[in-house]
């Protein structure tokens, strides 16, 4: 990598999505102290080690991203090509399955396929925390995983997840608490709000919040 190289904006394509939005204010300050003819070959070298740190990061996570299988016997895999293209093509997809249908278990699992989860987590809360912590040791089960590898759980008082977790697992209450140290939720690039259908008031908030955010993050998948 020439760090002497003035760079562009498509450098940072290969970032993780949480750095970014600092990567580019960083950038544009750099690009106006060079305009005025101020030095700035070290800062430039300080931001192109930035760039090669979070790249870096992101190519592990892509290299290490888990290979999902589907049950036959489920009946949302019949459809999993359908709702694999549904994902792709838009922002918001709303799924309306049967309990036991396999939703909350294959749906991350799917968005795995996609490639999703490298450049940011796969978020998917649920409306307690004992469904989110079972849920996260099914589906590392399922994925051939230690818990708390690529799938991860963070609920009050318990924090399994790693820097390489690709699925996290967490209440509504716990998402709604992260904005306010992450507000256009840079950590995720996908988001499963789980049971929405019970529209609790954190669910509500949740959903208003992102409703919001959406044209801010046009990368973001929200299911």
């Amino acid at each position: 990598m020439d760090t002497s190289r003035f760079p562009s904006l498509s450098e940072l394509d290969a970032c993780m999505l949480r750095d970014r939005t600092s990567l580019r204010r960083q950038l544009g300050e750099l690009r106006q102290r060079c305009g005025r003819g101020q030095p700035c070959t070290q800062e430039l070298a300080s931001w192109w080690e930035r760039v090669r740190l979070s790249q870096g990061l992101a190519e592990s996570r892509r290299q290490r991203l888990p290979v999902p299988t589907f049950p036959a016997e489920l009946p949302i895999s019949e459809r999993r090509e359908e709702i694999a293209a549904l994902i792709r093509a838009h922002s918001v997809v709303i799924l309306c399955g049967e309990t036991g249908s396999g939703k909350s278990t294959q749906l991350p699992k799917i968005c795995l396929a996609l490639g999703r989860g490298i450049y940011g987590r796969i978020g998917h809360t649920q409306p307690r925390r004992i469904a989110a912590r079972s849920l996260a040791a099914r589906l590392s089960e399922e994925l051939g995983s230690e818990l708390g590898a690529s799938v991860g759980y963070k609920v009050r008082f318990h924090d399994r997840v790693a820097p390489g977790t690709h699925i996290k697992l967490m209440t509504d209450g716990m998402l709604l608490a992260e904005i306010q140290q992450d507000r256009r939720l840079e950590e995720y690039d996908t988001l499963i709000v789980d049971e929405a259908h019970e529209r609790g008031l954190n669910i509500d908030f949740l959903l208003g919040y992102l409703k919001a955010l959406l044209p801010k993050r046009p990368d973001l998948k929200l299911i």
